[in-house]
């Protein structure tokens, strides 16, 4: 006697189908669960048979021999407690039902037939979609998760008799519907954040729509106090709001890491990570023995702020620049490789020196520009060639902080961000991996930055008078561009290069003092 049902397991962001098949015939009980399982698929045998004597079922007896093919796959997690359930359900008689052969089924059983959430539901209804497979049953929690993906009948449950009636006869129940268009489309005006809320640093707060419009990766050095954290926490505020397809991505990745919030469908605003500066480097770009997203793929679409940026391990930083040029992480294993997007903006903040402040001849015990320049070596120079915007930030005055005048909310300066990116989408159009101007490789910033002769001169005597790295040139380039394209204009005007070049303060000799 033999019964079947489809199941899945996840692989980086993507999933693959997996045959749950169950075998019984007589002899001494025994239980066999085979195909590469790990603890926690091992440990299911006792959760399915406290389930089910406490669903009125009752566990079969008699030698059972359950497979997740293909064999040599390695499965992990709790979501094939549900799926074994029922095919020992099936064998042995107690439902019978000819819906399995097109139904995926995924779920974790408590001791008392109760349906917990599992991870990475969405990237399984994706596959099942995509494979066919008409009917899907889920944990009612994972229901809305699920119900997103088109073209699949979706049943969510919170107890395992549910199940069992529905595959008895489905009669008393109907397919789960969500509403994605209502639940993606914000206008943002219930935004905590806003950056109306920051006195002063009107430059600092122009730099940032800068970053926003092009995409832009950027350093703050700044003493503390100043503000950095406080407007890097409102960068996503400023963001161009999610495209449904990068809502869903953006949704794979926290699915599988299992971070979407229970009852969630989708992830609608712009991811903002911020781990400590005491993060391992698997920690921020992922790995483990079954590779699990790090901290710069959890911000994938949005913004990673890497907070006092000299503390991070160097090796940890080390690894993150072949992420930032690519848009992804590759993690390579024995069983398996993967691969994860982290296509992210970089917002980083420093201190000017150990001490904190800058450097002040005036001040016999303040910071020299000696520790400055050490304290800054500890950033490695191809990381720094990653960041397209070098901001300093000055202490904030009284009269600024005792201002009751407010500046710009966040929602003027999206707008403008929103119209500098429209601008961009039609110039990369059918460009693949490329949707802002920092995606532009050095071949399409020489051919799409033209610069007047005015531009190159300025261009010339800044790089000649201020000593300014040969890196920081298709920098220039770039956010001269997207300076261009928060004005609308056509072409790079001479002021488009002269603001650039004041964002590369860390390329120029004698910055420190």
């Amino acid at each position: 006697m033999l019964s079947r049902v489809y199941c899945a397991s996840t692989i980086g962001v993507d999933a693959r189908l997996i045959e749950v098949e169950t075998n019984m015939s007589g002899g001494v009980p025994k239980y066999f669960l085979v195909g590469l399982p790990d603890r926690a698929v091992s440990e299911s045998r006792d959760r399915i048979e406290a389930a089910l004597k406490n669903s009125n079922a009752e566990f079969p007896k008699g030698r059972k021999t359950v497979n997740l093919a293909p064999a040599d796959l390695p499965k992990e997690g709790s979501a094939f407690d549900l799926p074994i359930a029922v095919t020992l359900l099936n064998v042995s008689g107690q439902i019978k039902t000819d819906k399995l052969e097109q139904t995926l089924i995924l779920g974790e059983l408590a001791l008392d037939g109760q349906l917990r959430p599992v991870k990475g539901v969405l990237p399984m209804a994706v596959q099942a979609r995509d494979k066919g497979i008409q009917h899907m049953v889920v944990p009612a929690d994972n229901g809305p998760e699920a119900a997103v993906v088109d073209g699949i009948d979706v049943y969510a449950f919170e107890h395992l008799t549910e199940v069992m009636d529905w595959l008895r006869d489905g009669s008393s129940s109907s397919p789960l519907n969500v509403n994605v268009e209502k639940m993606f489309r914000k206008d943002g005006d219930g935004e905590i954040l806003d950056f109306c809320d920051v006195r002063g640093q009107e430059t600092v707060k122009r730099a940032l729509e800068v970053a926003a419009a092009g995409g832009h990766n950027v350093i703050m050095v700044g003493p503390p106090g100043s503000g950095k954290t406080m407007m890097a926490r409102r960068l996503p505020t400023i963001l161009p709001p999610l495209t449904l397809d990068e809502a869903l991505e953006t949704t794979k990745i926290h699915s599988v890491a299992g971070l979407l919030p229970s009852g969630e469908a989708l992830v609608t605003g712009r991811p903002f990570r911020s781990p400590h500066h005491t993060v391992s480097d698997v920690a921020l770009v992922g790995g483990g023995s079954i590779p699990m997203p790090g901290e710069i793929s959890m911000a994938h679409n949005g913004v990673l702020f890497l907070d006092e940026l000299p503390e991070f391990k160097r090796s940890a930083l080390e690894v993150m620049r072949q992420p930032l040029e690519d848009g992804s992480v590759s993690i390579s294993r024995a069983r398996m490789s993967v691969s994860y997007p982290s296509r992210i903006m970089l917002v980083a903040s420093m201190n000017p020196s150990p001490t904190g402040d800058w450097y002040d001849p005036t001040d016999p015990g303040g910071a020299s520009p000696s520790q400055m320049q050490r304290y800054l070596s500890k950033i490695s120079g191809p990381l720094l060639d990653r960041i397209d915007l070098h901001i300093e930030v000055q202490k904030v005055s009284y009269e600024e902080l005792s201002s009751k005048a407010k500046g710009e909310s966040s929602k003027q300066i999206r707008e403008r961000v929103v119209q500098a990116r429209e601008v961009q989408t039609q110039r990369f159009m059918g460009i693949k991996d490329v949707y802002c101007n920092a995606q532009m490789n050095t071949k399409m910033s020489r051919k799409i930055c033209k610069l007047d002769d005015a531009g190159k001169q300025m261009l010339k005597k800044a790089i000649t008078s201020l000593g300014l790295s040969a890196r920081a040139y298709d920098r220039i380039l770039k956010v001269s561009r997207t300076i261009a394209d928060l004005e609308q204009s056509q072409q790079i005007q001479s002021n488009h290069i002269a603001e650039a070049i004041q964002y590369r303060s860390l390329d120029r000799e004698g910055w420190l003092g």
